[in-house]
């Protein structure tokens, strides 16, 4: 079966603090780029920023003790990718708005995550699951 790509864009306030953080903090391939945006390759799927001078309206919900921010987005990758990937984020200095740590332990949907803000304030999740049967489980 083939999964289909996804399409996102994202605002953000400087397109040089982006390119440093996706690009050398996140270790993306830069695609296409123009003086307004520029276009990543997020593990396969299209991810552009675009310039908008004024950042997203900030909203916290609670999940599992912890005050997740939204809007956000990000990946779900294999357990191995995403502590590769927070020891990276650590290396870099990145503050985290929610460190790593397994979510929902021991229930179902059992997960590991991560939360972050790129230069522009977008909030980005990472997330992994030891059993991908859990990743949409009730």
């Amino acid at each position: 079966m083939t999964i289909p790509r996804f399409h996102l864009a994202m605002p953000v306030d400087d397109l040089a603090a982006a390119r440093r953080f996706y690009g050398e903090v996140l270790g993306l391939a830069q695609g296409r780029s123009a003086d307004t945006w520029v276009d990543w390759n997020l593990h396969g799927h299209q991810f552009v920023t675009h310039l908008a001078p004024k950042g997203p309206e900030r909203v916290h919900n609670p999940v599992d003790g912890h005050d997740v921010p939204v809007p956000h987005f990000g990946l779900i990758l294999a357990v191995a990718e995403f502590q590769a990937l927070a020891e990276r984020l650590r290396a870099a200095g990145t503050e985290f708005v929610i460190e790593p740590y397994v979510r929902f332990e021991g229930q179902p949907g059992e997960q590991w995550t991560m939360f972050l803000l790129d230069p522009a304030g977008n909030a980005l999740e990472f997330k992994a699951f030891a059993d991908d049967s859990q990743v949409f489980a009730v």
